[in-house]
């Protein structure tokens, strides 16, 4: 099965505002997955304001559909 993903990229702030996390905390996650290559950093500025923007690696991706895989096999494991 293929992921599709929703959006291709996102910026700290829209993260920042639907996780309601503190910078810090998403900072943390971030490098976390960014040195496991599954997130590959944008940095630019808009104007003058920085913007830092995401996207899932083919790493990434293939690491998340595992996950989604799993978790769907937990699930019917237990309906039965």
């Amino acid at each position: 099965m293929s992921i599709l993903m929703v959006n291709e990229q996102y910026d700290f702030i829209s993260f920042k505002e639907i996780l309601e996390v503190t910078d810090g905390n998403l900072a943390s996650h971030l490098r976390h997955l960014e040195k496991a290559d599954y997130i590959h950093v944008k940095k630019s500025f808009a104007g003058r304001k920085p913007l830092t923007n995401y996207s899932a690696t083919a790493t990434g991706k293939k690491a998340f559909q595992s996950h989604l895989d799993f978790l769907e096999n937990l699930i019917n494991e237990n309906k039965t």
